[in-house]
């Protein structure tokens, strides 16, 4: 077959599935709704001066309020010291049954504390617990000085961190947030990305989603600062913060068929007016979006491989796998097109063609249709036995 045939393409594959009619990608295509617009025409209500509505998965805002405003967090800090924690432990630096010895500087601090002694032994695991479901202080302090040597070198490694995530609106002076020095800050937008990350380590739920517990074999208990793990259903964490600069702050997550929202607020006026703020947006979500799945069910069809070692070759979609979309009841049209065959040698990732989803007329995403294997150019007996299977008729 010649490069002329080759370049012939052909225009098939119309999949329907996906109940979901608009098209939101991601932020960048369309606008998310301002503190001013609201979804059918009301406005949502949101007091907090500044809050942000994702989804998870593709990182879509769909909702923004003053989103990069630079504030202080308090202890929502911690987000980026349990992030760093996660990432230890699912990397295999750190076990979550390793012994932590708390210094005389961790158990001397107060706020948001389980009351750390000097030299008091306590597993990683609880520390992350006692973080996680309290906000204390002393733990993340302790777990700053076991993972980086000091504080002030595990805060050199969150700031690091926040640069690798793109986040232009944070610089982190403590582990912990409990002090407002002029130099810690972070945003909603900001807060929502570390958020995310930090939801990528799937175990750290076990954590965020406790309600009531313990340590110190039970003589001292946990109740969460999040009440939302309580009372909000599919609530999986995330965060709570309060100094009287910050006021009241949260990034919370919730999670329902398989679509999980994470809704910042910060400076709010009190426990509850923070709460109804994220409660408002986490129902936003779920009531007006959706995922859209960017694969077909069914399997690629092989693609044919001229004067290659193997007759065909397996294909893949790359790219982004869902996109956030209304609900309603339009069908998304999937095209995929390629050529008819491809010229060996053939690599893996080369590639091949296209695969368009298209909304109402209008284009969602085009995707990456890349070779899923190798093949190489067939040798001169590989090419004989080709040939006389063709004169046989085999």
């Amino acid at each position: 077959m010649g490069e002329s045939e080759m370049k012939r393409i052909i225009a098939g594959i119309l999949l329907f599935f996906c109940l979901a009619p608009g098209r939101l990608p991601s932020s960048e295509r369309l606008p998310a709704l301002s503190s001013s617009e609201g979804g059918e025409g009301n406005a949502l209500t949101i007091s907090a001066p500044s809050a942000l509505l994702m989804e998870k998965e593709t990182g879509t805002v769909l909702y923004e309020k003053n989103a990069h405003e630079r504030l202080f967090p308090a202890s929502v800090t911690k987000l980026m010291t349990m992030l760093l924690i996660a990432e230890d432990v699912d990397s295999g630096r750190l076990s979550l049954d390793e012994t932590v010895t708390a210094s005389a500087r961790a158990a001397s601090f107060g706020g948001s504390c389980v009351y750390l002694e000097e030299g008091e032994r306590m597993s990683a695991g609880d520390m992350l617990k006692c973080i996680a479901v309290v906000s204390a202080n002393d733990c993340a302090v302790a777990m700053a000085e076991h993972l980086a040597g000091s504080e002030e070198l595990f805060v050199e490694r969150m700031n690091r961190r926040a640069e690798e995530l793109g986040l232009e609106d944070t610089h982190f002076t403590s582990c912990s947030g409990l002090f407002d020095d002029g130099e810690h800050y972070s945003s909603a937008y900001d807060i929502a990305v570390m958020s995310r990350e930090l939801l990528r380590h799937p175990f750290i739920k076990d954590y965020t989603t406790i309600w009531l517990d313990s340590i110190r074999d039970g003589a001292f208990e946990l109740n969460n600062t999040n009440k939302l793990v309580y009372w909000y259903p599919g609530c999986t964490g995330l965060k709570t913060g309060y100094t009287s600069t910050a006021l009241y702050c949260l990034s919370a997550s919730a999670e329902r068929e398989g679509v999980e929202y994470i809704a910042v607020v910060l400076r709010g006026e009190s426990i509850e007016s923070r709460n109804r703020d994220a409660k408002t947006l986490l129902n936003y979500g779920f009531a007006a979006f959706r995922l859209c799945p960017l694969r077909p069910e069914e399997e690629l069809r092989r693609m044919p491989v001229d004067m290659g070692e193997k007759e065909s070759a397996a294909l893949r979609v790359e790219g982004e796998r869902f996109a956030v979309v209304p609900k309603s009841g339009a069908q998304p049209v999937y095209t995929l097109t390629l050529p008819d065959s491809a010229d060996a040698p053939l690599r893996e990732g080369q590639r091949l063609g296209t695969l368009t989803v298209t909304l109402e007329g209008e284009t969602l995403a085009e995707l990456p249709v890349t070779a899923a294997e190798e093949v190489p150019r067939a040798g001169f007996l590989t090419i004989l036995r080709m040939l006389a299977a063709g004169m046989l008729g085999l």
